[in-house]
């Protein structure tokens, strides 16, 4: 997991006022004075990382294959094929374990080693969002234990890994820590 530094100096946060504190996330409007001197505002939405896990084991042919779920999200109304993923929301908990809890939480598995892939920022220009992709291979069933409503109704898929890249060029996989994840362990794992 990697943070680094601002490299924009000259660029400062000046200001900031809370619009709306919900369940998740905290709108700000946020004024920023740019290298000449000029202020200007900017909605930011703050949230809590995540982490996420790209779930890999041999399959009976000797290829990758990964586990995915397919699950609703209601920002968007439909179903979206992902990697297991979740909040930061434990206090104290290091990414290697929320992408094992949330691994079994999700998907039904718990993994043998669990390796830094990337960090993803999916929508800088507006929130502070960030996720720790994992790698996680050598995957053993357990009984899931699914939170809240749509884990419940979610569907846990064992795809090789080369075909979810495929669904990722069909388009059929749109979710970005999903596409970055994906792309990286084949990456990686070749």
């Amino acid at each position: 997991m990697t943070d680094t530094a601002d490299t924009s100096p000259t660029f400062r946060k000046v200001d900031e006022q809370q619009v709306h504190q919900g369940y998740i996330v905290r709108l700000t409007t946020t004024t920023f004075e740019g290298p000449t001197g000029e202020r200007f505002e900017r909605d930011v939405v703050h949230t809590a990382d995540a982490v996420a896990i790209v779930p890999v084991d041999r399959g009976t042919d000797g290829r990758w294959e990964v586990v995915l779920v397919r699950q609703y999200r209601a920002a968007i109304e439909r179903d979206l094929v992902e990697i297991p993923a979740g909040m930061c929301d434990v206090e104290g908990e290091e990414p290697e374990q929320t992408a094992r809890r949330e691994l079994i939480e999700e998907a039904g598995y718990t993994c043998g080693e669990v390796t830094f892939l990337v960090d993803v920022h999916p929508a800088p220009g507006f929130t502070t969002h960030r996720c720790t992709v994992m790698l996680g291979v050598g995957l053993t069933p357990v009984e899931r234990r699914a939170d809240g409503i749509e884990e419940q109704h979610m569907t846990v898929e064992r795809v090789a890994l080369d075909d979810a890249v495929a669904m990722i060029e069909s388009g059929e996989i749109t979710d970005g820590k999903t596409v970055a994840g994906l792309l990286t362990a084949r990456s990686r794992l070749s």
